[in-house]
């Protein structure tokens, strides 16, 4: 009897365990992600991040990435990264991408990462920014207003992960 109710319990445990915890569902984010919910629900391009600009490989957007990154004492930024202290055995790479028009356009990624974007060897200001804690798919959105369509650098760094997915999105027109 006491051997049937601890395997009902481990039944009990691995099928919650297999089920979207509440925190997965992302539904605490302030902005519409429904395409980047969309775009990290289905696979990911595998991609082998810069150790510099040129290294750097292109990405498109509007479509899933899995990033494989480098240490990041290896990494020569295309400018200093906008957190000053890394923290030990960090993560980064280095990633270019071009977009059609000038805009607003969001950078979306699984793991907590610090994301920059440069222009020009300078870092470009986000506009805004939110990440959802127990949400991998994506865990944060960085939102830049970029003033061109000259190729960008999106830099990663400061991460304990290998590989992080990502992606960038045009950001969707808001209603006022």
């Amino acid at each position: 009897m006491i051997r049937a109710a601890i395997a009902l319990g481990f039944c009990a445990a691995a099928s919650l365990a297999a089920m979207p915890s509440l925190a997965d569902e992302c539904v605490d984010f302030k902005w519409d992600v429904a395409q980047e919910r969309a775009l990290f629900a289905g696979p990911a391009t595998a991609l082998t991040a810069g150790t510099d600009a040129k290294s750097a490989p292109d990405m498109q957007l509007g479509h899933l990435y899995e990033l494989k990154l480098g240490t990041q004492d290896q990494v020569s930024f295309a400018a200093t990264p906008g957190k000053k202290s890394p923290r030990t055995e960090s993560n980064a790479g280095l990633v270019k991408f071009k977009i059609p028009v000038k805009g607003s356009y969001r950078v979306a990624i699984d793991m907590p990462f610090w994301i920059d974007v440069v222009q020009d060897g300078a870092l470009l200001a986000a506009t805004d920014f939110q990440g959802q804690h127990g949400c991998n798919s994506p865990h944060k959105i960085v939102v830049f207003e970029l003033p061109g369509t000259r190729p960008f650098i999106l830099q990663l760094s400061n991460a304990a992960p290998q590989s992080v997915r990502l992606t960038i999105t045009a950001t969707p027109s808001r209603k006022l």
